[in-house]
């Protein structure tokens, strides 16, 4: 007897009972799911949609896929979140809040220089993206620190790539824990937000490879991200989200990655068929124009239809793995009590003390502060824009100093409270949010406020996101009004030998190096999440030992950057009259990014690059390298010889022999991080490096190349500060081809030493 079977908008199968079963999306009939698709329902599934238009959204995420309901196929939810979930808190008719936990900034994690801890974060946010029915999480964020005038540096973790790939990985690797996915972002050189997304980034190939993709290449070996987000800008003359060398050639035959590419949200109208061509699985936020562009140059031809199936397939092998495929029952309930613990440690161990006079800090004998500065009222969790969490609450310094026991001066409370409530009152007449100004407190009531107080804490904030950079003057460099308060309050208080501690609450370098002289400490905490004002507290009076290095260089001045020569400061710019460093940008300073322009070039600094104070001391000593099959292995023992117990975090630089090639004088190679040493105690710290962690990258031949020679292994606390040094006698040379890509489309005239 034969049974026909009829498919009516779907295809029926027959089951071993004889009865017709519907084909629905499973794990092993993808490629037949991909030949049951239409292709308007090809082109649905490729463009994402916005959250306000999609009917599987959360409330404030960022956005969706469509799904096609007749196979079984769900929409799944994309949720910003560097750090933490950016969703809102309160939806209409329902009395629940669903606030996220508000983690230290970019900056701040990178700080900490452990790889743990910024793992047991993305845990952390992991689960709250599991929890709150999103599935892919769109960060970090891992662009280059190229200038401190990026306005979203502070999601960023390093100018240094291979602490870019390293924490990258972590926090990806604690975030896929929880079953959900994550989007590393902006593949690649999204170096400005100035005009963001026509700027055309000029950069050498070797500058390419081994500055601005080396941190996404370490973050796709050691983590695999579910997804990596295609950026806005133009890189050499081609949209990174239209150039097949960029997200083929190098990402998935170079690298062999696997996972899905996504674009950021791109809302202006260009062609679509090109970006899914190019190797885009994910077109975002998404438009209706889009999936007909989409359709049309299929039916045109321009667009391969074997391609487009390419692009579903791994669609779909995305969309298996997540929650909402596999029918997770989420709670929006996630553990906001412990994560709140979590980013309150976090928070101090990214902190990074830069000055300490007479060991200033941690404060003692102290009972009475007069808090100077409106962010010390104010406080500056983190960045905004899509960096921005909807917290439950956040914990000024004022707050975290009461909690500590201190008294806060009231006169003091007072005035900064009537400040803040005056510019609260402004901004609720005129309809928009303004940043409070700072306050002006007369040079007589600082006077009075020096007798009546044991202690003067400043706190200098600065709030900076997409979209925006910053400017040098007001921004980089002390406001006229701050200076001259810094000044009346260390005047003041140091005239009855009192001291004075500056908290710098922002996320990203500012100039320190006329005023740092001033005060008697000073502490960067960056923006440090939900609990900053509870964390800089538990730094200032010993509860924590500082151990946060920096990820970054502080130059004297902006201008001793080469990289700002070619950045756009001031403002006034008009777009589209192919305008340096708006329309286009020329990376002149080539491979000599950071601290690796400041060491060959033998620029001074205000802090270099892997700075940091303790209250504690530590000894290095037998450095130790040994020869493996495929470079070197190294170890170092590392003694706590103070007074009080603390983490120290050993760099490893190296210094190439000379070649054909020019190098920085010391590149960083390693890092790690001991545990909490007692006083007295060691511990003995291990590397491993491969010879092709030594390659430089000749463009001649399109190649990385690793010299024979002898190579200077260097142990240090900073890239200045070195303890113990060993060599290293490379026998045998190392070569790599690569393929001969992503040219400049300009003249480009590179620095060299």
């Amino acid at each position: 007897m034969k049974i026909k079977t009829i498919a009516i908008g779907t295809l029926l199968l027959i089951g071993a009972n004889g009865h017709a079963q519907q084909l629905t999306l499973k794990a092993d009939n993808i490629d037949q799911i991909v030949k049951e698709l239409t292709l308007e329902e090809k082109a649905r599934l490729l463009v994402g949609r916005e959250n306000s238009k999609s009917m599987t959204g959360v409330p404030g995420a960022a956005g969706t896929t469509q799904g096609v309901e007749r196979l079984g196929i769900p929409s799944i939810v994309l949720t910003d979140g560097p750090a933490g979930v950016r969703i809102s808190p309160t939806r209409k008719g329902d009395p629940q809040t669903y606030y996220a936990t508000g983690f230290p900034v970019g900056t701040a994690l990178a700080c900490t220089w452990n790889p743990e801890l910024v793992e047991n974060v993305g845990k952390a946010i992991g689960e709250e993206t599991l929890e709150y029915g999103c599935d892919i999480l769109l960060a970090p964020g891992m662009n280059i620190h190229r200038t401190p005038l990026c306005g979203r540096n502070f999601e960023y973790f390093s100018e240094d790539p291979i602490i870019s790939g390293i924490i990258t990985a972590a926090y990806v690797n604690g975030v896929q824990s929880n079953g959900v996915g994550t989007s590393i972002k902006h593949y690649a050189v999204n170096s400005q937000e100035t005009n963001r997304i026509e700027v055309n980034e000029v950069v050498s190939q070797r500058a390419l490879r081994e500055v601005y993709l080396k941190g996404f290449e370490i973050a796709v070996h050691k983590s695999n991200p579910w997804t990596v987000m295609s950026s806005y800008n133009r890189l050499n003359g081609i949209w990174t989200q239209s150039s097949p060398e960029l997200l083929i050639t190098i990402l998935r035959n170079e690298w062999g990655y696997d996972g899905l590419v996504m674009t950021d949200w791109t809302n202006e109208r260009r062609t679509s068929f090109d970006r899914v061509a190019a190797g885009n699985e994910l077109l975002t936020p998404g438009h209706d124009w889009q999936e007909a562009d989409i359709i049309e140059n299929v039916k045109k031809g321009k667009l391969s239809m074997d391609i487009v199936d390419t692009r579903v397939k791994k669609l779909l092998e995305t969309v298996i793995k997540t929650p909402r495929f596999k029918g997770y029952k989420f709670s929006n309930k996630p553990d906001l009590e412990a994560h709140a613990a979590l980013t309150r440690q976090a928070a101090t161990e990214g902190m990074v003390l830069l000055e300490n006079k007479d060991n200033t800090l941690p404060l003692k004998g102290v009972k009475t502060v007069a808090l100077f500065g409106k962010t010390s009222y104010d406080f500056i969790a983190g960045g905004t824009g899509s960096g921005n969490v909807n917290k439950p609450y956040v914990v000024d310094l004022m707050t975290g100093l009461t909690n500590a026991g201190l008294t806060i001066d009231e006169n003091l409370k007072q005035l900064y409270g009537s400040h803040k409530d005056f510019n609260n009152k402004a901004n609720k007449v005129s309809g928009t949010r303004r940043e409070l100004t700072e306050l002006k407190v007369s040079r007589n009531s600082v006077e009075r406020l020096a007798t009546a107080n044991d202690l003067a804490i400043f706190t200098i904030g600065r709030q900076a996101g997409e979209g925006r950079d910053r400017n040098i003057d007001n921004d980089f460099n002390l406001t006229i009004d701050e200076r001259e308060m810094l000044e009346d309050i260390c005047n003041a208080f140091h005239a009855l030998g009192k001291k004075v501690v500056v908290i710098m609450n922002m996320g990203n370098v500012m100039e320190t190096a006329s005023w740092k002289g001033m005060p008697d400490a000073l502490l960067m905490a960056w923006q440090p999440g939900q609990e900053g004002g509870n964390s800089v507290a538990d730094v200032l009076l010993g509860k924590q030992t500082p151990s946060g290095k920096l990820t970054m260089t502080f130059p004297i001045m902006a201008s001793d950057i080469p990289a700002v020569n070619n950045f756009p400061t001031g403002t006034g710019f008009k777009y589209g009259d192919n305008k340096r460093n708006v329309d286009y940008t020329l990376h002149e300073e080539g491979i000599y990014v950071g601290y690796r322009y400041f060491t060959t070039f033998g620029k001074k600094v205000s802090y270099p690059f892997g700075y940091g104070l303790s209250y504690t001391t530590f000894a290095y000593s037998k450095p130790v390298v040994k020869v493996t099959s495929d470079g070197f292995t190294a170890s170092i023992i590392v003694k706590n010889t103070g007074d009080v117990e603390g983490k120290e975090i050993v760099q490893l630089y190296i210094t190439a022999p000379d070649g054909e090639l020019d190098k920085p004088v010391k590149e960083l190679k390693g890092f790690a991080k001991t545990s909490m040493l007692k006083p007295g105690e060691s511990e003995n710290l291990h590397f491993r490096v491969s010879t092709y962690d030594l390659a430089s990258f000749n463009e001649m031949q399109s190649e990385w190349q690793t010299a024979t020679g002898k190579y200077e292994i260097q142990f240090g606390s900073s890239v200045e500060d070195i303890h113990a040094t060993a060599t290293f006698n490379n026998k045998k040379a190392f070569f790599k081809k690569a393929n001969n890509v992503l040219k400049p489309n300009r003249e480009l005239k590179e620095i060299k030493p």
